[in-house]
């Protein structure tokens, strides 16, 4: 449905040229769902935002690259075709519900505006079609609700009805971007459960981005890992929290807290990620990485198959595949 081909984005700085996306690469099939992981920085909401045709320009610019959805390049469509494609066919679930919904218009005509602008509905269908929606997601008492104002539901509410608007027109992609930010554990659970239901009830193939591993645990199909504006690895999700194939998502796997491991101390990952304008020469992650050698700060590693469905960035991605601690 949706094949990404060596993507890039820059940034123009004062600083110099972010690279934010530099080469990604990945796919996604009908009903699947692909969680993009990563730290804050990596490029996985400026890829979203790319593949969407909604990145700021200037100073964002797509440099390279095509994403081919059903095998039309979006880079190259006009950009009123683009347009009709958003909430129709791909929609996005933004990361700040509070932002990205308008303030002065009520979540009800939010919603409705969505079947009178793309399918022509007259106010009172829409109307009914927006309560049903927010029925759906789980809204109580939604009729009385829908005249409310954004800034009158609670964070895990106006979540819910972003979601509402994503899903309003039954689109076949949707891009979830950091869905739960800022949301306690109960509220994350809830609407990770509503994403799952939906995405089986409609078939919708779903890009999860987030920097939580325990998010994607029992929702994601297959997970790709981005440091520095790369995908450094792609694997199946239990295959790779079993055995991780790259130093940086074995140290991510290592940093979440487990019931299990009640001594020592929690890991970190030594360092910060580099400046996207002063990215490293070779592995952009060896200045980080406890297995770094020679070749590592001067050649970028390719991405070497590691077994059916599987990649890996790195050098020495055999020795971490086997290392089993």
């Amino acid at each position: 449905m949706l094949d990404v081909q060596g993507l890039r984005v820059e940034f123009r700085t004062r600083d110099g040229v972010a690279r934010a996306v530099n080469g990604v690469s990945y796919q996604v099939h009908p009903g699947e769902t692909l969680a993009v992981l990563g730290e804050s920085g990596s490029g996985k909401s400026v890829t979203a935002q790319a593949v969407m045709g909604i990145l700021d320009t200037p100073p964002g610019k797509v440099t390279g690259g095509r994403v081919l959805f059903h095998g039309r390049d979006l880079l190259t469509l006009p950009e009123d075709e683009r347009r009709r494609l958003r909430g129709a066919r791909m929609a996005m679930v933004f990361q700040d519900a509070l932002s990205a919904l308008n303030p002065v218009m009520t979540v009800g005509d939010q919603l409705a505006e969505m079947f009178t602008v793309h399918r022509g509905a007259s106010r009172r269908d829409a109307r009914a079609r927006a309560v049903e929606l927010m029925d759906r997601v789980r809204i109580p008492a939604a009729r009385e609700r829908a005249r409310d104002y954004p800034h009158q539901f609670s964070g895990g509410m106006r979540q819910r009805i972003m979601i509402a608007m994503a899903i309003a027109l039954e689109p076949e992609l949707l891009i979830a971007d950091e869905p739960t930010t800022a949301l306690d554990v109960t509220v994350q659970a809830q609407v990770m459960d509503l994403l799952a239901e939906l995405r089986r009830d409609l078939g919708t193939a779903l890009v999860l981005i987030t920097h939580d591993l325990g998010v994607v645990a029992e929702v994601a199909d297959r997970i790709a890992v981005m440091y520095a504006g790369r995908i450094v690895e792609t694997a199946p999700v239990h295959a790779l929290y079993e055995r991780p194939a790259h130093p940086y998502t074995r140290g991510l796997l290592d940093s979440v807290p487990r019931l299990d491991r009640r001594d020592g101390e929690l890991y970190a990952i030594q360092g910060m990620p580099p400046s996207l304008t002063r990215v490293p020469p070779g592995c952009a992650f060896h200045p980080r990485c406890p297995r770094a050698r020679e070749v590592c700060r001067t050649e970028e590693p390719p991405s070497h198959p590691v077994a059916d469905g599987r990649a890996s960035a790195c050098h020495f991605w055999k020795e971490t595949l086997d290392d089993l601690r």
